[in-house]
């Protein structure tokens, strides 16, 4: 593993690999035991789109192995104002062990670790977002245990979340089953890879089909950022496709709910769902450090 540039990019075997260590070094965190296996190191995060888990869980975490987070936004680079990106990587790799970006063109992403020659992490596009649906696992198999015979549960737009979460869940051998409006499917190339997997993925229109007998759900927001302009189209669009008592009434009755925040309380899931499953969800949350720590050792260790 070089990068981390989308799920598709992890075997079962890498996916459990990181969750294996992500869970030592949450094991060590929570003991204080010190584990600075980047010491010396420094990551470098292009922030295209702004965010709140990404920039704290990338910096904490660098600061708990020993290394150092330098936040560098559009405004800061020259590929802000034009340097093609093949310019960007190659001089960044003179300076940095590491850059993490958060943007839009999943290209863009693709663009650094082909021309650069240090470790590429994403940290979000429009097309994925690799590093939460790792938190994701880890935190369902911290509740369940098992990936084995489990069903996963998305309602909601088939946006980089819902990409993701198909192959990552997919991958690890759960059954994925997935509803969305038509219009708002998930990206061609997923809806190809999950063919693969024959009756372990179903897409739907229908909210409650979905969730039969689910073990965990997911949703996300129904405008992502960038987005903000359709937020009326888009909550037309979306009537229905919520996380409520209805959905969790057809799924098992120790189902999980997962959401990667923020969070639209009555939009895409009631305050009366999310309140009852926010242990859960902020444990989802701060898994964020432990899997990305995870990433960076296997990446960034020398």
């Amino acid at each position: 593993m070089k990068h981390l540039l989308k799920m598709s990019d992890l075997s079962k075997a890498d996916i459990i690999d990181i969750l294996n260590l992500a869970d030592q070094l949450k094991y060590e965190l929570k003991h204080n035991i010190p584990h600075r296996h980047l010491e010396g190191k420094t990551l470098g995060m292009i922030f295209q789109k702004s965010s709140t888990r990404t920039r704290v869980s990338f910096e904490t975490g660098m600061y708990q192995l020993g290394g150092n987070a330098l936040f560098l936004s559009s405004r800061d680079l020259q590929i802000g104002r034009g340097e093609p990106v093949q310019d960007t990587a190659r001089v960044l790799s003179r300076y940095l062990d590491g850059i993490m970006i958060r943007t839009f063109a999943q290209k863009e992403v693709e663009d650094l670790s082909q021309f650069g020659n240090i470790p590429i992490i994403n940290g979000l596009t429009d097309y994925c977002h690799p590093c939460q649906v790792l938190a994701d696992l880890m935190t369902i198999r911290e509740y369940k245990g098992q990936f084995d015979g489990l069903k996963m549960c998305y309602i909601g737009d088939g946006n980089n979340m819902a990409n993701s979460l198909i192959v990552g869940g997919l991958t690890v051998g759960m059954e994925v089953a997935v509803a969305c409006p038509e219009g708002y499917r998930p990206d061609p190339t997923v809806l190809e890879f999950a063919k693969a997997y024959g009756n372990k993925f179903t897409l739907t229109d229908k909210p409650v089909e979905a969730a039969a007998n689910s073990d965990v759900l997911f949703t996300d927001v129904w405008a992502s950022m960038g987005q903000e302009g359709e937020a009326e189209i888009r909550r037309k669009a979306f009537a229905g496709y919520q996380i409520n008592d209805e959905v969790m009434a057809a799924a098992k009755r120790d189902a999980m709910v997962q959401h990667c925040l923020p969070a639209h309380r009555e939009e895409e899931i009631t305050a009366k769902v999310f309140e009852a499953h926010a242990e859960e969800i902020f444990d989802e949350a701060e898994n964020r450090l432990h899997a990305q720590k995870a990433v960076m050792v296997k990446l960034m260790k020398s």
